[in-house]
């Protein structure tokens, strides 16, 4: 005969010392998950003040979010900070090939498109779509097919500028991110947007490198769909330096399908920034990689798009140099005077203020830059 054991009511000791057991097991858990938080902010930060380098400072950060916000695949890009644009990607993607679509994809989506999310900084994809991913146009025709759950999207801007973007994919249905995770996503923000912003001004403190040779103006032409159609002889070699491949292969032009993608967000009207990115290449060389279409007398196909590389001009650098370096509007002012040779009575009639008022500025620039005179301020922002 078999014994059926009594099954604890309402208020039975038994019971209520299991859901005093859970309750406590719970409470450890959340707080367990916090300090892991903590340490993980603390560390953030330690990486950000240390690192000087935009490449390795993206992984190592990379590396102290993987343990409490965890991903399957990610694509962290740098972008100019005027136009928004991305250049210097760092990835790890499902399928190589689905570079072109995956970059095509994203800059014609408006959902959480990064120069969309403001103040804001983090979004999720779940959330953005109120749990209806096909909402977005990157998720209904290609992060589906990995099976991508959720996107955590973060921007990193500060009030000079926009400095890079970030997103984490989770694959699986399971796989929202939830609120400690975003919250985390948040915290660090600002943090890694000063030390990205840091970077970029470091480049220009680099010694000329004596491969670092004035590029250009170089061509690649894409198809519209992002496909490489053809490019001049000399574009491989800076491609190679944009984005070093894998051992002997051939270099992939992610810089050029960036800034060809916001030619199409614009013909699109998704975002109606220039397509164009200022970035640096080497040994303190600074590059523009713009985006415009090929006009074509036959209208049954669509015109291919050009993208053109070449260094950067001095307006071009002194307007990075200025909004790496954190200068104020003023500051940029003087600094665009001292480019052509004015001296310091004339630059006060010019910008309206006293010589001392000049100086003081001067002072204050020379601070931010780790310059000690002006002929090395203007040989680092000019590239001389």
């Amino acid at each position: 005969m078999s014994t059926v054991r009594p099954t604890a009511q309402p208020g039975h000791p038994k019971l209520l010392g299991a859901v005093f057991l859970g309750a406590v097991l719970r409470t450890v858990r959340v707080v367990a998950s916090r300090a892991a938080f903590v340490r993980a902010t603390r560390r953030v930060a330690q990486v950000c003040s240390e690192l000087q380098d935009s490449r390795a400072l993206r992984l190592a950060v990379l590396d102290e979010i993987r343990p409490v916000v965890g991903f399957d695949f990610y694509a962290w890009v740098l972008t100019d900070p005027q136009t928004l644009v991305g250049c210097s990607p760092l990835a790890d993607a499902p399928n190589l090939a689905d570079l072109p679509r995956l970059i095509r994809l994203k800059y014609l989506t408006p959902v959480n498109r990064w120069t969309a999310l403001g103040t804001s900084a983090v979004a999720s994809l779940r959330r953005a779509t109120a749990g209806d991913l096909s909402h977005s146009l990157l998720w209904r025709e290609l992060l589906a097919n990995y099976d991508v759950g959720d996107v955590a999207s973060s921007v990193f801007n500060d009030k000079f500028g926009g400095w890079g973007f970030l997103d984490l994919w989770r694959c699986g249905d399971g796989a929202a991110f939830d609120d400690d995770e975003m919250s985390f996503l948040v915290t660090i923000n600002k943090t890694v947007a000063t030390a990205l912003r840091r970077c970029q001004a470091n480049t220009f403190l680099a010694q000329r490198s004596v491969t670092a040779t004035r590029p250009g103006p170089l061509v690649l032409l894409l198809s519209a769909t992002l496909d490489v159609v053809a490019q001049t002889p000399e574009t491989e070699n800076v491609l190679r330096v944009l984005l070093p491949p894998a051992q002997d292969g051939t270099p992939i032009p992610a810089t050029a399908y960036n800034v060809g993608a916001q030619l199409l967000a614009v013909e699109a009207e998704v975002d109606q920034h220039d397509p164009c990115a200022r970035m640096h290449l080497a040994g303190g060389l600074w590059v523009t990689v713009s985006a415009a279409r090929i006009e074509k007398r036959d209208s049954s196909t669509s015109a291919d798009i050009a993208i053109t590389i070449e260094a950067s001009s001095p307006n071009d650098r002194m307007l990075m140099f200025g909004l790496a370096f954190g200068l104020s509007a003023r500051e940029r002012e003087i600094l665009d005077h001292l480019a052509t040779g004015t001296d310091t009575r004339e630059l006060a009639g010019l910008a309206g203020i006293s010589v001392h008022t000049v100086q003081d500025h001067l002072k204050s620039i020379f601070a931010k830059t780790a310059a000690n005179n002006r002929r090395t301020l203007l040989s680092r922002v000019l590239g001389n």
